[in-house]
């Protein structure tokens, strides 16, 4: 299942994201993107996590919970139908 998160701070990186969704369960990858001129965050990132069980966990304890000076906004992305 894939995740959204949004507001990061620009300062974390990929692993302290992974290890962050780890403690609620296993992340299958995770993906902070970056602006590609500077190579910085763009505050957002895409995390997948196989259990639905532990999506759940992760949303409930880490949406609107403040991360580096950031509150993060985590939700499940959606499917666009065509």
């Amino acid at each position: 299942m894939k995740l959204l998160v949004r507001n990061l701070a620009r300062s974390i990186t990929e692993k302290e994201l992974t290890d962050l969704f780890k403690e609620f369960g296993m992340v299958q990858s995770c993906n902070l993107v970056l602006d590609k001129e500077t190579g910085k965050s763009k505050g957002f990132a895409f995390v997948e996590m196989p259990k639905v069980g532990e999506v759940k966990v992760a949303i409930k304890n880490l949406n609107n919970k403040e991360i580096a000076g950031e509150k993060i906004r985590v939700k499940k992305v959606e499917n666009k139908k065509e």
